[in-house]
């Protein structure tokens, strides 16, 4: 599944560690979910969007 997340990750200037504190979860998670190598659970998804203050829908996208 493609995202936004690196993107707007980055507009924040956060690093992925950064990212990876505030939702709970190692930063290598945050590197697999960025590169598309893993789709997150639906909870971490909503903790994702909820973070953002954005719909799911915006940070990740069908292929």
């Amino acid at each position: 599944m493609k995202n936004r997340l690196k993107v707007l990750r980055a507009e924040r200037d956060w690093s992925q560690a950064d990212l990876a504190d505030r939702l709970k979860v190692s930063r290598q998670s945050v590197n697999a979910i960025e590169t598309g190598k893993y789709d997150p659970s639906l909870p971490l998804a909503f903790r994702i969007a909820d973070l953002f203050a954005m719909p799911i829908e915006e940070i990740f996208l069908r292929d």
